[in-house]
């Protein structure tokens, strides 16, 4: 059978850049925290650990062309770019960018250490500075334009919501992976007291919206089934938020030296990692729940499918290092048995995906819905 050309479904290639939005970086933090969870399986497999390095080393590449294509929206077709600070829905994924670009901080330390030794933790903690900073901007100002700019409704909410405000938290975990690498040094402390702060940036203002979210489910019920995948991203600010007291607290005695406060976070981070991921449990079953529900009637696959991954990633990662630190062998086994689900999502969102990046229909911004970007109107539909 002959192959079609490619971006059939575009009117001109340069569609392709005019249509580019940050929800393709949440194909990167799917594939960066797909590595860092095979890296982190409990039961050692061969060629295992070669597999996530490849991945982590593919998440660069895709990374550094979203940047580039993101960025030259902004560049060639700026009035375009900036109509999205005020739609409700495609300003929320600026949180994806800082989430994709922490899988790959962390990984620099998983694989980038084995290879370039001190120069690799340097790059990690230079890019994690970097990170926080633009995690922050999102916790700050995709809010601030919620408040201001964009129109919003109860029963249209969906966890999108979630998105800008989980990054402070993903920077956070981080920061406590990174901090030990650095010494009982001064940067390694700031590192510590300031990922805290970034913690509760983000997992207090996520409760209060998932608060939120159990109101509108209640009032309004699920969500359709064009936004069913995003019930599974309510376990990101659980999983992200555990992860992250496991890490500051695990990491304090190293860089704090065993002082009160050190040990009180270290015991704080286990106990109230414990509390955290039973919650999480608790929305990993709605979303189970959720997605068996619309099922039979058909899941229309769109980039939100991508949802599937970095919340089971984060969370499935955070119960391998509750395994690790509490030595309870149920949370290997569940952690080793949430990495298997994630890689099963993983290549059927991947196996997606690369139809819609070749023929095209998968790049329509929504903030340029009324206008005609794609010449086929099925393949519009089939993206909404």
């Amino acid at each position: 059978m002959m192959m079609t050309a490619p971006l059939t479904h575009l009117s001109h290639p340069r569609e392709l850049v005019r249509h580019f939005t940050p929800n393709w970086f949440t194909a990167t933090m799917g594939t960066g925290i797909l590595a860092l969870a095979l890296a982190a399986f409990p039961w050692p497999l061969p060629g295992l650990m070669q597999l996530a390095e490849g991945l982590w080393w593919f998440n660069m590449a895709l990374f550094a062309t979203c940047t580039l294509l993101y960025a030259a929206r902004w560049i060639f077709f700026f009035d375009s770019a900036v109509r999205i600070l005020n739609h409700g829905v495609a300003c929320m994924f600026f949180g994806a960018i800082p989430m994709g670009l922490i899988t790959l901080v962390n990984g620099f330390l998983v694989f980038g250490i084995p290879h370039w030794g001190g120069a690799a933790v340097r790059i990690a903690a230079d890019l994690w500075w970097m990170d926080a900073f633009m995690a922050l901007a999102c916790a700050w100002f995709v809010p601030f334009l919620m408040f201001t700019r964009q129109e919003h409704a109860l029963e249209n909410m969906t966890a999108v919501w979630l998105l800008p405000i989980v990054a402070a938290e993903v920077t956070a975990g981080s920061g406590g992976l990174v901090a030990p690498h650095l010494g009982a040094t001064d940067e390694a402390r700031g590192m510590i007291f300031f990922g805290y702060a970034l913690w509760a940036t983000s997992v207090l203002p996520a409760m209060g919206i998932l608060v939120i979210l159990f109101l509108r489910m209640v009032l309004h019920k699920l969500p359709g089934k064009d936004m069913a995948v995003s019930s599974w991203l309510s376990l990101g600010p659980l999983g992200t938020g555990t992860l992250g007291l496991l890490t500051l607290g695990s990491a304090a005695p190293q860089v704090l030296g065993h002082s009160a406060i050190a040990d009180a976070a270290y015991g704080f981070g286990i106990i109230g990692g414990v509390i955290l991921w039973g919650y999480g449990l608790w929305w990993l079953v709605v979303a189970m729940l959720t997605t068996a529900v619309h099922l039979p009637t058909g899941l229309p696959f769109n980039m939100g499918w991508w949802g599937f991954t970095f919340p089971l990633g984060v969370y499935s990662v955070a119960t391998l290092k509750l395994a690790e630190l509490t030595g309870m062998g149920f949370y290997a086994v569940l952690g080793g048995l949430f990495v298997i689900l994630l890689a099963g999502f993983w290549l059927l969102v991947t196996a997606r995906t690369l139809p819609g990046i070749y023929h095209g229909y998968l790049f329509q911004a929504p903030c340029l819905s009324s206008e005609t970007g794609l010449r086929d109107p099925d393949a519009a539909e089939a993206v909404r």
